[in-house]
């Protein structure tokens, strides 16, 4: 995800970026996003960029897609599957992106890659965090921002402030110039905890390993990555 890092999608949005080559004025270089990857039912297909399937448990609605040039520097293309109620209160969902750099600019990611996980053949630079999303609000031209005026236009809002997320980040090539990242989130209010509680100080901070270990199992759990060609 390109940008300065920041807080928020509500406040997770933000936390799903990561670090590029500084980009202090933004070109106005016309991209040329392409139309979204097909879904079917479930599945998600994916020809390039990496070439792959994936596909969510079935309590997750898929909600749509949409693409845009982001800060005029990369192409990004989003999908969105939610488990929500009648009302449309989001319990967990799962946010996609595929990205990359437009061929006018030389940046590339920059990932501090504490922890990476191997899911259906892939490398995934994972992160785990807790956060309240009423803190900070994203910058109104960032992919957070955009990706939760889709989920709002579609009827969909977050069912309480405190938040768990993943965020999963395989760089695509060598040149660290196309992304896919997964995003997975929960509603936090189920286990009685703030994530002001699961801050380094905080009364639960102790329970932070295993709270973050489960939330990677449980996002495991819920979706299916298969590389093209391997059939696993």
């Amino acid at each position: 995800m390109v940008t300065v890092p920041m807080i928020s999608l509500w406040i997770l949005f933000g936390l799903a970026c990561g670090q590029t080559a500084s980009v202090p004025n933004p070109t106005n270089e016309s991209g040329n996003p392409q139309r979204p990857r097909p879904v079917k039912g479930q599945v998600l297909t994916s020809t390039t960029m990496p070439a792959a399937t994936l596909a969510f448990d079935k309590n997750f609605k898929y909600v749509g897609a949409q693409s845009f040039v982001l800060y005029d520097v990369a192409n990004a293309e989003q999908h969105f599957f939610v488990d929500a109620d009648k009302e449309g209160r989001v319990k967990r969902f799962y946010w996609i992106q595929f990205e990359g750099y437009l061929p006018t600019n030389a940046h590339a990611y920059r990932y501090k890659a504490n922890d990476v996980v191997n899911i259906g053949g892939f490398d995934f630079i994972a992160d785990a965090f807790a956060r309240n999303v009423k803190a900070n609000p994203s910058p109104a031209n960032s992919d957070g921002s955009r990706a939760r005026a889709f989920l709002e236009k579609n009827g969909y809002r977050i069912a309480g402030d405190e938040i768990l997320m993943l965020r999963l980040v395989h760089l695509v090539d060598e040149a660290k110039r196309n992304e896919l990242m997964i995003i997975y989130m929960e509603d936090l209010s189920g286990l009685g905890l703030t994530a002001a509680d699961l801050a380094p100080d905080g009364r639960a901070a102790p329970r932070w390993k295993e709270i973050s270990r489960g939330l990677l199992e449980r996002a495991q759990k819920g979706m299916k990555v298969v590389r093209a060609g391997t059939g696993q």
